[in-house]
């Protein structure tokens, strides 16, 4: 089995080269994969599809050739990946799958099809606009934090620390509590504080995740759209660019009146080949 692993500051993915839908990807296998000690290692995995070729991408074939089918390392499959977006882009342009042209690259997920352009070393990828649309909370420890649930393609609860208590200093090596009834499919949990001024944007959000079915990551792309969606309406602006600073480096965040585009750094830094029956399913 071909494999390339890649990252989008930080959050890192196995990446599955299989066009034509051949390859038996299960629960077990990704969980394998994302092993840090026994397989590759990653937060989850990308397969390179051909829409027309997978049973959940045929449908958007007529509008996307590609299709991001993605894996969280528990085995799951789920809906989006922002980073995962940019970095899956990434693979189809240095392997000449795909080239960008003006109007950008289309890319089926779960979700729908998002649109990616390419700057140099930054991959934007457009995606659909954070709705923000009730009120919860998270628990960590004996702490409980009201928060923000946002659809971004996929389900986010934002809750911005108060006064006195310090981001880093979070323990995050345990899942934070939910309501099952606001998020009966999971949820990812952003923790927020404000950071300084950024040139060029609106606002600056530092900001760290404990993502459905991954456990906390270096970064999360839609967690970023949601978290800077709540910042701009904290600041009563519909629309605006935000810095989000996650422990894996900085992307940046632009909301406009219908869509988001997330922009950061993508990278591929490996390429191998596995033997599958040598991991631990």
């Amino acid at each position: 089995m071909e494999f390339t692993k890649g990252h989008g500051t930080g959050n890192d993915f196995v990446i599955l080269p299989d066009p034509d839908g051949a390859l038996d990807l299960t629960p077990g296998l990704v969980a394998a994969l994302c092993d840090r000690r026994r397989g590759i290692g990653a937060d989850g995995v990308l397969r390179v599809v051909r829409s027309a070729k997978h049973p959940e991408g045929a449908a958007l074939a007529g509008e996307a050739e590609w299709f991001m089918d993605y894996w969280n390392s528990d085995g799951s499959a789920a809906e989006m990946c922002g980073n995962g977006a940019r970095v899956f882009v990434r693979y189809l342009i240095d392997t000449d799958l795909a080239t960008v042209t003006d109007e950008g690259l289309p890319v089926a997920t779960r979700a729908g099809v998002v649109r990616a352009l390419v700057d140099g070393d930054t991959i934007s990828v457009e995606m659909r606009r954070p709705r923000l649309y009730d009120t919860s909370t998270a628990t960590l420890g004996g702490l409980t934090l009201a928060g923000t649930a946002v659809d971004v393609g996929n389900p986010h609860l934002v809750c911005a620390l108060p006064a006195g208590l310090d981001l880093p200093a979070l323990d995050l090596t345990r899942a934070p509590e939910f309501d099952p009834v606001v998020f009966p499919a999971g949820v990812n949990v952003e923790f927020t504080a404000p950071g300084g001024p950024v040139d060029g944007t609106d606002g600056h959000v530092l900001m760290r995740v404990y993502e459905r079915g991954s456990a906390e990551t270096l970064s999360c792309g839609t967690g970023t759209c949601a978290v800077a969606a709540v910042a701009l309406r904290d600041a009563h602006r519909d629309t605006g660019v935000v810095a989000v600073d996650v422990p894996g480096g900085r992307v940046t965040v632009t909301v406009t009146a219908d869509s988001c585009w997330l922009a950061g750094p993508a990278v591929l830094v490996a390429t191998g080949r596995l033997d599958p029956a040598n991991l631990h399913v």
